[in-house]
């Protein structure tokens, strides 16, 4: 059985401070709180930070979790209210169907892979014949590349995202036609609402880790739900064990299509 948690943050405590600051420390403090976890079992996780002064930590299990140490070392023990929320999340899968829509949320990491890379770095290939041969993975740096990454992927993943909705214009208000038509891709209902690049190294090495994400939200359709299962257990794109890669939905607001 699979599990959705949703863990408040207490920002302003020194704990706290350091895991938001180390996506691998925060990797640490979610393993910690999965008893049973099986090997090849995936956890993903993201924060949420919409109030920089309420941070959300979801985590999504393959079994049960216990985030009573991650409360006592980065929450807020000793306040009123729910300090951590667990959900089942078979309800959740069972309502996928094609042609239904929800709003999401995504954090990933866009990448590409390329044999030849803007510049090289002292921990890769060592002579010419590695770099015939060798694929790295760079990352999207700008939002119209990050934007193109996730919509040319979103069939593979079991959705579609529709068409923005745009009112017709008022009569006398409508443009011109340009003398020249160039094919255009139309809106859609997605944007990116962050943006992030954070370094850090990995435990017992020097290595920097160099991670750039977005933040994706908006509307998308259901078109093969197995896909779209598959992509909310497992996970989206690359960097899962540093926040990245988990796809949530959530009901759409009163009045959107």
């Amino acid at each position: 059985m699979t599990y959705l948690s949703r863990v408040r943050i207490n920002p302003l405590r020194a704990a706290s401070r350091s895991l938001l600051a180390n996506p691998r420390a925060l990797h640490g403090a979610v393993t910690a709180g999965i008893p049973d976890a099986a090997p090849g079992d995936r956890t993903l996780w993201r924060l949420d930070a919409d109030h920089p002064r309420r941070p959300m930590l979801l985590v999504l299990t393959p079994s049960k979790p216990d985030w009573t140490h991650l409360v006592e070392q980065a929450g807020w023990p000793d306040a009123d209210g729910e300090h951590y929320a667990i959900r089942d999340y078979s309800p959740l899968l069972a309502r996928l169907a094609v042609g239904r829509e929800f709003a999401f949320r995504l954090k990933a990491s866009p990448v590409q892979n390329t044999s030849k890379p803007d510049r090289a770095s002292p921990h890769r290939t060592r002579t010419e014949a590695e770099l015939r041969h060798r694929s790295y993975r760079m990352a999207h740096r700008t939002a119209a590349q990050q934007l193109t990454w996730f919509l040319e992927r979103t069939t593979r993943w079991g959705f579609t995202i529709p068409e923005a909705r745009t009112d017709r214009p008022a009569p006398g208000l409508e443009p011109a036609p340009p003398d020249t038509v160039v094919d255009a891709q139309p809106a859609r209902e997605v944007r990116i609402t962050d943006r992030g690049r954070s370094t850090f190294t990995k435990p017992g090495t020097r290595t920097p880790v160099t991670l750039t994400t977005a933040t994706f939200e908006g509307h998308l359709r259901v078109t093969d739900p197995g896909l779209l299962q598959a992509a909310l257990l497992a996970g989206i794109g690359p960097s899962k064990a540093y926040g990245c890669g988990l796809l949530t939905l959530a009901p759409l607001p009163t009045g959107a299509r």
